[in-house]
C-alpha cells in the first residue's frame, strides 16, 4: 500500500503505523458493550470521555485506569462520530447483539495495525485446527523481529488470541482451535462498508479481506446482503450477474469524494 493510499484511508477513519492497542489489550468487547449501552447513539467524543473518566461507567478502580481505558478504546474504535467507521458501528450496534463481536472485530482491525497483521495467519488455519499460543508467538516474532521481549510477546499473543476468540474465529479457553464465526446481516453490512471505503465496488466487495473474515460462500454472503438490504441497512441489487451495493446516509458528500479518490489509488 502506498503512502498516498494510507493517507486517504486515514482520513476515512483507518489507522496505520507500527503500534496498536493489542500490545496491551484485547479488543475490549465487554467494555465497548457497557459503554455503548450507557451512552446515546448521538453521543459526542466528550460524552464518551465523561462516561468513562468522570462517571466511571466501566467500573475501573482508579482515574489512571479510566484514562488508559479511554485511550485504548479511542484507538480501537475512535469514539468520534466524525469517523465514518465508528458512525457505521454505532448505527449497526444496537440492532443485533449476536452481531456485535464481529462488528467490534472489524472496527478493531481497521484501527489497530498490530491486530491486522495477524489476520492472514488466523484465516489460513483450517477450521478445527489447533492454534496454540506458542504458534501465535512464533508468527509474531517473525513478523516483528527483535521488537518484543519474551514476556511482551506472550502478552501480545494472548491479547490477539483473546480478540479472535471473542469474535468467534477461535474457540476454546486454554487450547484454541480455529472455528467458523457466525454471520449476520449487520456484520456483513459493516464488512461490505469497510471494503467500500477501501475503494471496492460491486462484485469485488464480496471477495475483500473484510468479507473473508466470515469464510462463507459467495451465495451465503449475497443472501445476507440481500437480507440487510430488505432491512434498510444498505442497498443491494443483483441483476443479470451485475451487483451494486450502496450505503445511503453512511457518508457525507466530502467523505464520498474522498472514498472515490481511494478507488483511483487502489
Amino acid at each position: 500500500m502506498t503512502a498516498k493510499h494510507e493517507a486517504v484511508l486515514t482520513s476515512l477513519g483507518f489507522r496505520f503505523g507500527i503500534n496498536g492497542p493489542h500490545a496491551a489489550r484485547t479488543m475490549m468487547l465487554d467494555e465497548l458493550r457497557l459503554l455503548l449501552g450507557h451512552t446515546e447513539p448521538q453521543a459526542t467524543r466528550g460524552d464518551y470521555t465523561t462516561a468513562i473518566v468522570d462517571e466511571n461507567v466501566l467500573g475501573k478502580p482508579t482515574r489512571k485506569a479510566r484514562e488508559l481505558t479511554l485511550r485504548y478504546l479511542s484507538a480501537l474504535y475512535s469514539l468520534d462520530t466524525g469517523n465514518p467507521i465508528f458512525r457505521a458501528l454505532r448505527r449497526l450496534w444496537p440492532l443485533n447483539e449476536a452481531a456485535q463481536p464481529m462488528l467490534a472485530l472489524a472496527t478493531a482491525l481497521a484501527r489497530d495495525p498490530l491486530l491486522r497483521a495477524t489476520q492472514d495467519f488466523i484465516l489460513c488455519q483450517p477450521i478445527g485446527a489447533a492454534v496454540s499460543r506458542e504458534a501465535v508467538e512464533r508468527f509474531l516474532a517473525q513478523a516483528y523481529p527483535d521488537r518484543f521481549s519474551a514476556a511482551s510477546l506472550k502478552s501480545f499473543a494472548q491479547n490477539v488470541a483473546g480478540t479472535w476468540t471473542a469474535a468467534g474465529l477461535l474457540s476454546g479457553h486454554r487450547n484454541k482451535t480455529r472455528s467458523q464465526p457466525l454471520a449476520h446481516p449487520e456484520s456483513v453490512t459493516l464488512l461490505l462498508f469497510l471494503g467500500y471505503l477501501g475503494g471496492r465496488t460491486g462484485q469485488r466487495l464480496f471477495s475483500s479481506e473484510w468479507t473473508n473474515l466470515l469464510g462463507g460462500s459467495p451465495d451465503e454472503l449475497e443472501a445476507l446482503a440481500n437480507s440487510a438490504s430488505h432491512r434498510g441497512l444498505l442497498v443491494f441489487m443483483n441483476a443479470g450477474g451485475v451487483k451494486e451495493v450502496r450505503f445511503p446516509g453512511y457518508l457525507s458528500p466530502e467523505e464520498e469524494r474522498i472514498r472515490q479518490e481511494v478507488s483511483h489509488v487502489v
